[in-house]
């Protein structure tokens, strides 16, 4: 029962991911990166301590208890993983939501998932279980799917010219994308280090009264500074090079929708880790490591399911179309039985 709460929870959290952008494209008449910063003020500043202040008690004194070290790790591999969120944005500028993600989230899946048990060490130990062979091949099965679907993305390119391209994604550029996108699927799986790291910080909140479901949000706190300060770097940089920032006090532009369309972006952005945070504590320590393979497929399943959406697969040949379902059917299968393989351990 407990793993099919932890799937349910990535669910959730995988729909927000794969949801967080669609409120960008209401920003009107704003520069990515103005519209970025809102994001990224409300994704990884004031919503992450409202929700910790509200559900880690003695939250200031729990955030900096922790060894130095610890708050240090933690705040790199958020660093390193807010290199792969800044491409990620760029990856859906320019590949559109649905191959954007399956691409960029591919990578990211494969190296989140299976780098942190090989690096402890207990990656063997999971075959020597039925449940550690079943999940393992759960996994397996998701980065199956997520493969199938990326090729369905690659079909879509085929099938459409540029101008049928640039209908559903205005600037669209496959080979600019693609490079993003590889760097940001590498980059971005550093935010399951991360947590890892932190997982003293989560073991203080506890000490203090967090309860179990919401021990991750005083470290979502560290790892989302640190990707907090990798955005608001490049995101100045550009600001000043392109001299964007007159954008938040134009009177001929729609301020007052902009900011709250770009804060719910960034809010929802966030759900998608209050979430993932809350699914790991399901799923057990052990098997811990599927959580990210979980919350990655899922956000793919939903990114594809928005782009069918918002007509993105729009004059795709029928081979395409088969393809996409295809890859999608095989991610939901790949949920079901990592929440066998949890239930049998």
């Amino acid at each position: 029962m407990g793993s099919l709460i932890g799937i349910i929870l990535h669910s959730i959290g995988g729909f927000a991911a794969g949801s967080f952008y669609i409120p960008m494209n209401f920003v009107k008449k704003w520069s990515w990166e103005s519209a970025w910063m809102i994001l990224g003020i409300s994704a990884w500043i004031l919503t992450p301590i409202t929700v910790a202040w509200i559900t880690v008690p003695d939250f200031l004194e729990v955030l900096f208890q922790a060894d130095s070290t610890v708050r240090f790790w933690t705040y790199f591999w958020g660093f390193m993983w807010g290199i792969g969120g800044l491409t990620f944005g760029l990856t859906m500028r320019y590949l559109g939501i649905s191959l954007g993600m399956t691409i960029a989230l591919g990578f990211c899946t494969a190296f989140g998932t299976l780098i942190p048990p090989i690096f402890a060490g207990t990656f063997m130990d999971l075959l020597d279980t039925l449940g550690g062979q079943v999940t393992v091949f759960g996994v397996i099965l998701s980065l199956v799917g997520i493969g199938i679907t990326g090729k369905a993305g690659f079909l879509k390119e085929k099938d459409l010219d540029k101008t049928q391209q640039q209908e559903t994604v205005k600037e669209f550029n496959l080979s600019k994308g693609m490079i993003i996108a590889v760097i940001s699927g590498i980059l971005s799986a550093s935010f399951a280090f991360g947590l890892t790291a932190g997982k003293p910080i989560a073991e203080v909140a506890l000490a203090h009264g967090a309860k179990d479901l919401f021990q991750n949000n005083a470290v979502l706190v560290w790892v989302l500074w640190g990707g907090f300060t990798t955005n608001m770097i490049y995101v100045v940089f550009m600001m000043l090079k392109n001299k964007s920032y007159t954008d938040f006090k134009k009177k001929d532009l729609p301020l007052a929708k902009n900011y709250i369309w770009a804060a719910v972006g960034g809010t929802t952005w966030y759900m998608q880790f209050f979430f993932y945070g809350m699914g790991t504590t399901f799923l057990g320590e052990k098997f811990e490591f599927a959580s990210w393979s979980l919350h990655m497929a899922s956000i793919i399943l939903f990114s594809n399911l928005w782009g069918m959406y918002f007509k993105e697969w729009k004059g795709v040949k029928k081979r395409t179309n088969i393809t996409l379902y295809v890859g999608l059917t095989v991610i939901i299968i790949s949920f079901i039985i990592i929440g066998m393989g949890g239930n049998l351990a």
